[in-house]
């Protein structure tokens, strides 16, 4: 792809969320050709990657995903104050396959990427609204709205009893507060919409009802995550 991947024309805003306050770096109308990058998705191979995401994914072509993360380092640096901007580490083509029946109880939980603090995720939504955003929560039991080292065994022991105590959450994704975690935040998505946010925030994928689970990359949920840290 010639030219620069983003929109000249992209808004950007920065919001804080929860009563920690962190931010969520909002870009809209993104890339300058978002169908570009989806129909590079339709001639990928996709399978599952990792242990806990909920579906599959494929590789972004590297040159592709550098230059991303290029282009939005000055963003990213203005909105968590970072000097470097932390490098590239993996980008995929990410799309949800996996319908509630079949969740392992982790991915009915919200969770962190990393304990880094400065470690970061890039979210960009090729897909629209009714395919679902993201939200973010609190651990009622520690009030962590992200979790670091020095947080984890507190908030791992606060887990274990939680789920103790009522048990692990239906087969579903999360939506909404539950008696573990309440909701304090949600990026709506968008087609053409990133966002970036710390990867020790909690969060999790806001999938609605009836999203239909296809591994096609012209009808599921697509989009594209990055993770920078290092």
């Amino acid at each position: 792809m010639s030219g620069p991947l983003l929109n000249p024309d992209r808004t950007v805003r920065v919001e804080a969320i929860g009563a920690e306050r962190q931010p969520l770096l909002i870009i809209d109308d993104c890339l300058a050709d978002p169908q570009a990058w989806r129909a590079a998705a339709a001639g990928e191979t996709f399978a599952p990657i990792g242990r806990h995401y909920p579906g599959v994914r494929a590789h972004v072509a590297a040159d592709w995903a550098a230059r991303l993360r290029a282009e939005l380092a000055p963003a990213i640096a203005d909105a968590f104050g970072l000097d470097p901007v932390p490098a590239l580490h993996e980008c995929f083509y990410s799309i949800v396959t996996t319908p509630p029946a079949a969740l392992a109880p982790i991915q009915r939980l919200p969770h962190v990427d990393g304990l880094e603090p400065d470690r970061l995720a890039v979210l960009l939504y090729l897909s629209g609204e009714e395919q679902g955003g993201t939200a973010f929560f609190r651990q009622r039991a520690t009030g962590y709205e992200t979790v670091d080292t020095e947080r984890f065994p507190a908030f791992e022991r606060a887990l274990h009893a939680g789920v103790a105590e009522h048990g692990l959450p239906g087969a579903n994704y999360i939506a909404g507060s539950t008696a573990l975690y309440e909701q304090v935040g949600e990026v709506t998505a968008r087609p053409n919409r990133a966002v970036v946010y710390r990867s020790h925030l909690l969060h999790c994928a806001r999938i609605p009802t009836g999203l239909d689970f296809s591994p096609d990359p012209g009808r599921g949920r697509l989009t594209i995550n990055a993770f920078l840290f290092g």
